[in-house]
């Protein structure tokens, strides 16, 4: 049987994947509206408030970290879910949230098998490009209970990550069946140097390369998020669904309502 997936959206990459009623949360970040990082190259700042406070969450029994060195994906609040959970992430964002026993980094394509919840599962971290010089994962979330899917491969749920498209992400449909790829979109940009004016880099998909690997991944249905609040995105709601309708693929996109729990297997 294929799992169940129930998503509640937070906030940019921040949401509750209920995966056969185990909740994992991705990248946590509960800072309100107008909260501002200084990063040196460029000072980030939310615009909108999260739709669910840390006092507000369900039971979080584990955490996927895409990377806990930029503000927008792990803040000062969202820290303080990380103790005594299981958290996945980076081999350096590991090192760097030391002294915590239940955190684990992770290599691209590294695999881990546990019970989290008192349910196995396998969590394995896939590849990405995110900004040059620092570490950044995604994560394949499986079990032996979530059955076979296309051409009789495993079945998994895929939380892209901060990452842009590359073409080593193509390898995930030779190894398992994505049911639902939860994706980090918003085109976002970064400037490669100190000086803010200067040349900017894409540092996230946006719309169009988002289809091009839900097609890729011969997945069943794309859950996009990471596309609103923030001014180093370039490409927000509207467009992005005028870019998956153009590329064909809109029936098959599960949209999130913030703070709201989506069916979406």
């Amino acid at each position: 049987m294929a799992p169940t997936l129930n998503v509640t959206h937070v906030g940019t990459a921040t949401a509750i994947l209920e995966i056969n009623g185990v909740n994992f949360l991705t990248d946590p970040f509960f800072s309100p509206a107008g909260t501002e990082w200084d990063l040196g190259r460029a000072v980030l700042r939310v615009e909108d408030d999260p739709a669910l406070r840390l006092d507000q969450l369900p039971v979080i029994d584990a955490v996927l970290l895409s990377h806990e060195d930029h503000p927008d994906n792990l803040d000062e609040l969202g820290r303080q879910l990380l103790d005594g959970r299981r958290v996945f992430t980076t081999v350096d964002g590991a090192k760097n949230l030391a002294p915590r026993p239940a955190v684990h980094g992770m290599k691209p394509w590294e695999e881990i098998t546990l019970s989290i919840a008192g349910q196995p599962f396998k969590i394995i971290a896939t590849p990405t490009q995110h900004v040059p010089g620092d570490e950044c994962t995604g994560f394949l979330v499986t079990a032996e209970n979530f059955g076979k899917g296309r051409d009789g491969l495993p079945n998994a749920i895929y939380f892209t990550g901060d990452t842009v498209y590359i073409e080593e992400l193509n390898a995930i449909a030779d190894r398992y069946h994505v049911c639902a790829a939860v994706m980090n979109l918003g085109n976002a940009h970064a400037p490669t140097t100190e000086d803010p004016n200067g040349p900017r880099m894409q540092i996230t998909m946006g719309g169009k390369d988002g289809a091009r690997l839900f097609r890729a991944l011969k997945a069943d249905v794309l859950v996009p998020m990471h596309y609103e609040s923030w001014g180093h995105f370039t490409q927000f709601g509207e467009a992005l669904r005028q870019a998956f309708e153009d590329d064909g693929i809109i029936d098959k996109v599960r949209w999130l309502k913030g703070g709201e729990k989506v069916a979406v297997l």
